[in-house]
């Protein structure tokens, strides 16, 4: 059974009862909730940070130990691989381990597999090298995994009501982290060499430990009766996890390429690559509370949001290069302009996923509680990571096969389709509905019209 005391329990579709429940949350918050706002904001602000100082230098670092392009981009893809498999399984098994144990043990073994990539340079060139990256890696995509499954399903329980309004301001912190990851980490690597990124954000995160150890409230649920294959063979949750890949794929596309494409390009030194980034990053981060605000606030948006988020991504990636046919020069500003831009994008689409996905599932019959939480939460990280797998690896093969410009491009189609498949969708439910609703109105009418000769009878 759901916790006592739930801060802000499930409430009944009746608009007085929501209204009353919206402003009393916006009024003040329990000591649960300031707990949970607290201890999520430290992991997405902490997690982005480790995750996102590879970006400015690594590549060039794994190049001189003899790592190639593609190679490369597979060290950044396994993350996204390993990813999904333990999302899938800790999704499955949250009210089986705690969320409260899988929250702080993931953010422990993140911080120390940090600080041993710091020490990889240590490492004999070639095979040993790679290897070693691979594991480290491989290590701190099952931690996150861990961290982040249970992050986003207590996030849920605490907050039913509100849940992309308030995912979409904690990515405020996942924003900063995106945004100070990497241009600290390219100046601490110029200033101090390739250990001290790691090693002082491995440091911070593992700070960050026995503060969430005392104050994330510990939530209780009984294993629901339902699976992840009922969940995503729903053609809508199905679709969703397609728009979700899509999108992964293309912020994966950039890790391996965009620092090659940019020193190449534009000759820049590693400090100022970080800060190519910082547009995408930072147009994301202020983005998100709005599109969370109206994605809980206007629902009938969301779908809306969705299509049009991944159609602007696609347009962003055709003009990243830009693609050669559209004959137009590549300048640093347009590309920075095309990231910000590619930012706001991006939070269109991603936010409005978990409630639709959510309301999907309470539609074909999942309990509310916990455990269906955690079936939600393991999917879109699940699905996020075959993106984010396929995004790394398939960009850096095609980055040395045909070039930054056009495997942009490619990656572009991809968040075309799926905005394409999207927006078909609920063009076709839009008018199944309607057909349904003209139907039942016809059938009213027939209704009356037969029984008026009765009626009518002395």
């Amino acid at each position: 059974m759901d916790a006592p005391g739930d801060p802000e329990g499930p409430r009944p579709p009746g608009g007085d009862g929501r209204l009353a429940g919206a402003r009393e949350t916006a009024r003040r918050l329990s000591r649960d909730q300031l707990f949970v706002l607290i201890s999520t904001a430290s992991l997405n602000l902490g997690s982005m940070m480790c995750y996102s100082i590879l970006g400015p230098f690594f590549p060039q670092e794994a190049e001189k130990k003899g790592a190639s392009n593609t190679v490369i981009g597979m060290i950044f893809g396994c993350y996204a691989l390993f990813e999904l498999v333990a999302s899938l399984v800790f999704g499955k098994y949250l009210v089986h381990v705690g969320a409260k144990f899988m929250f702080v043990a993931g953010m422990f073994v993140s911080g120390g597999v940090t600080i041993l990539f710091g020490v990889l340079d240590q490492v004999p060139e070639g095979p040993i090298f790679i290897a070693m990256c691979f594991l480290v890696r491989v290590t701190d995509a099952i931690s996150f995994a861990a961290a982040i499954t249970a992050s986003s399903s207590v996030l849920a329980k605490a907050f039913p009501n509100h849940v992309a309004t308030v995912m979409g301001s904690l990515e405020i912190f996942s924003g900063l982290g995106l945004v100070l990851g990497p241009p600290l980490g390219g100046f601490l690597y110029q200033s101090f060499g390739y250990e001290m990124p790691f090693i002082f954000l491995g440091c911070a995160l593992l700070l960050m430990v026995p503060l969430n150890m005392c104050i994330l409230p510990n939530y209780e649920s009984a294993p629901g009766k339902h699976s992840f294959w009922k969940l995503v063979t729903s053609p809508k949750v199905a679709l969703i996890a397609f728009v979700i890949n899509a999108l992964s794929s293309c912020f994966g596309f950039l890790e391996p390429t965009l620092s090659l494409f940019v020193v190449e390009k534009f000759n820049l030194p590693a400090g100022y690559v970080g800060l190519v980034f910082l547009g995408l990053a930072l147009s994301y981060t202020i983005s998100s509370p709005l599109f969370g605000l109206l994605s809980d606030k206007m629902p009938h948006l969301r779908k809306w949001l969705l299509v049009f988020g991944s159609l602007i991504t696609a347009g962003c990636y055709m003009l990243l290069g830009p693609v050669p046919v559209l004959h137009i020069k590549s300048q640093l500003w347009l590309l920075v302009l095309v990231s910000v831009i590619n930012g706001i994008s991006a939070g269109m689409s991603i936010f409005p996923t978990f409630p639709e996905i959510l309301d999907c599932a309470y539609e074909n019959g999942f309990e509310e509680g916990l455990s269906t939480l955690g079936l939600v939460s393991g999917l879109i990280s699940a699905m996020w990571s075959v993106g984010a797998f396929v995004g790394p690896t398939l960009g850096g093969f095609l980055y040395e096969k045909i070039g930054f410009e056009w495997a942009a491009a490619v990656q572009g189609l991809w968040a075309l389709t799926s905005g394409l498949a999207m927006g078909l969708f609920y063009l076709l439910e839009h008018s199944r509905r309607r057909r349904s609703k003209l139907q039942n109105i016809l059938g009213t009418d027939g209704e009356r019209a037969a029984l008026l000769p009765d009626e009518s009878q002395p």
